[in-house]
Order: C-alpha cells, then structure tokens, then sequence
C-alpha cells in the first residue's frame, strides 16, 4: 500500500470515531489565538475565517468565540454529523482543502486545526490563495504531545512497537508548510507549551480517535488499548495524568 493510500485510509477513519474525537481530543490555550493574531498582524474579531477540516468543531467554537465569523469545512459525514449536533449555531459546508467550495477572494483567514496533512499542498496552497483576500492568512497548527516527557517517549515507543506500519509519531510540520513561501507567501512561526489534568480513560479516549487506532478495526484496536490501559495505570497509579502539549503553528500571510 502507498503512502497516499495510507494517508486517505486514515483520514477515512474519523468519522467512525467521532464521538471519541469529541469527548478526548484536547482543546487550544488561548496563547494560540493571541499568537495567531499577533504573527498575522490582525484581530480575529470580525474575520470571515473558514475553519478547514473542522472535525467535530473543537477549534471552530474557539475561533468563534474570539468573535470570528467562521464557516466550518469538513469532508468526513460521520464529523459532520458529530459537529453540527454540538455546534448546531456554527455554520458547515461539506468540502477539503483541496478545492475549497468558496469565491474568489471571499476569506480573511483559513485554519488547519489538525488538518492541513491530510490535503496535498499542491493543490490545497493555491486554493487557499484564491480564496483569500490581500492581507489575508493561512493558518495550520498541530497540537503535539511533548516528546520531550519520559511517559510521553515510553508511549510512542510502545506505538511503534505494536503498529510498525500505522504509527510513525510526529515528524514535524515543515515538509507540509515548505509550500508556503515559494508560493509567495509571508511565513511566521511559533511554539507554545500547555498542559491538561485529565484522568487515565481520558488519555485512552483521546488515543483512540487517532488515526492509527481509528484505521483499526474494534477487534484489532482493542487489546492495543488494553496494553496501553495496563501501562498507563502502572505510570499513573492515581488514575490522574498531567499531560504536556506543544502548539506548532505556522501563519502564513498573501502580500497585499
């Protein structure tokens, strides 16, 4: 199997794990959204903004609540389904990156929470170009755990172990954004560090709505889990888990 096909089978997955998605995934610090504005020089208030591979609206709530006028995009119908029954004032189009069902000119801003690795740039920057009006921004974040924790290091380990072929840990996002400055975009970034106290299943929760546990089958992901469910009780004996994040994000502005 190719990479390619790897990629749209796991990005397949999610809609049979939404409900997951939803209930584990961790939200952003605020610190994201004033970085955001602050590398793109504008207020989200206000901002036409669309938020693309939207999930469940985990970020597109957030923008909204900075006062963006956000349009959630999301391909997946069992994501689409999950976010308008949490979001059900937020509006949705069905659409990818990668031909993005909006006019010429008609956005500010457009976000990848998550997302932008799941379009082929070469098609998914250019449409982003159209779309966005002079001055306006792409930004893509991904929200990683700190390799840098030695439970953090065990668990990936462990991932490899078991999933050879699906679990390849986070590579780093410049062989996705590279596209950006030779397309003539201006290009900023930032890390940011946060943490979230959440309880064991939590974690497991959360681990399950990744895509390579999500591209699993229920009788292939389940012992997986258990492993993990043994492993992580041993290192939280309390059943609570501080667990540390980094924001990479990228903000990438059209010239006026």
């Amino acid at each position: 199997m190719t990479e390619g096909r790897n990629c749209r089978e796991a990005a397949q997955s999610f809609g049979g794990v939404a409900e997951e998605y939803e209930r584990g995934r961790p939200g952003y610090p605020d610190e994201l959204f004033d970085a955001l504005e602050r590398l793109w020089g504008r207020s989200l208030k206000g901002a036409r903004v669309l938020d693309v591979g939207a999930g469940t609206g985990i970020g597109t709530r957030l923008l909204a609540a900075r006062g963006a006028e956000v349009v959630a995009v999301e391909p997946s119908a069992g994501m689409a389904a999950r976010f308008l029954a949490s979001s059900p004032t937020l509006p949705l189009v069905r659409g990818t990156g990668d031909d993005l069902p909006f006019h010429d000119h008609s956005a500010d801003l457009i976000t990848y929470a998550q997302a932008f690795h799941w379009t082929y740039p070469e098609r998914s920057v250019p449409e982003a170009i159209r779309v966005l009006r002079p001055g306006g921004a792409v930004a893509a974040w991904w929200n990683v755990h700190d390799g840098t924790v030695p439970w953090i290091r065990a668990r990936d380990g462990r991932m490899a172990a078991v999933l050879p072929e699906r679990y390849h840990g986070y590579r780093g996002i410049d062989r996705h954004t590279s596209h950006f400055a030779p397309a003539g975009l201006a290009v900023e970034r930032a890390k940011l560090h946060w943490e979230r106290r959440v309880t064991v299943e939590h974690v497991l929760t959360d681990l399950s709505s990744r895509s390579y546990l999500a591209s699993l089958t229920p009788e292939e992901r389940a012992p997986v889990l258990a492993a993990e469910r043994e492993a992580m009780r041993a290192e939280f004996p309390d059943g609570v888990v501080v667990e540390p994040f980094v924001v990479d994000l990228t903000v990438a502005v059209k010239r006026p």
